[in-house]
């Protein structure tokens, strides 16, 4: 992992995350407990500043960032997809951002939150609490079920329990 200071700033990271060789964290940046970081993640607090709570999932490729002097700010129990962009916005606890979603400067998702693979959630937009949102631009299509409330708290749990148990102890570098 390249966990990198910049500016005096340094990154924290908390007890039990797991985050990959090749992910890179830089600057002004906070991720919580027991955190999946996958391989190429790119979490940039260069000059602005990211904040990401426990038991969420950054998986392989995302790229999260910060405007100058701003912050993103990333709850719990998150999910952000393969390949998506998450800049400048706020995304609540138990949000699931799909692979390759882009979400905009300034961008709001609600708790529960669902943005569909590929869609784009445009500069100071909201997705509403426990709604379901694709396309470009990102439409509310409707709302989630109590069913897949539980569907996904277990998925999540699978993403933390890689990051404390598994990863750190199973991995092994080939030459």
């Amino acid at each position: 992992m390249s966990i990198y200071e910049f500016e005096n700033k340094k990154p924290s990271i908390g007890k039990g995350t797991f985050i990959f060789k090749s992910a890179d964290v830089i600057g002004d940046v906070v991720i919580g407990e027991n955190c999946y970081i996958g391989p190429g993640a790119r979490i940039r607090g260069d000059y602005g500043s990211i904040r990401i709570g426990d038991n969420t999932a950054v998986e392989e490729n995302v790229v999260i960032h910060a405007r100058p002097d701003d912050i993103t700010n990333i709850g719990n129990y998150v999910t952000i997809g393969h390949a998506s962009i998450i800049h400048n916005a706020t995304i609540h606890d138990w949000a699931v951002i799909g692979m390759g979603a882009i979400v905009s400067d300034w961008a709001e998702i609600g708790e529960w939150a669902v943005v569909a693979e590929g869609a784009v959630v445009k500069n100071k937009q909201k997705i509403p609490n426990k709604t379901i949102a694709v396309g470009i631009p990102a439409k509310v299509v409707s709302e989630i079920s109590l069913e897949y409330e539980k569907q996904w708290a277990k998925y999540k749990k699978i993403y933390s329990d890689l990051a404390r148990k598994r990863f750190p102890n199973s991995l092994k570098e080939i030459d």
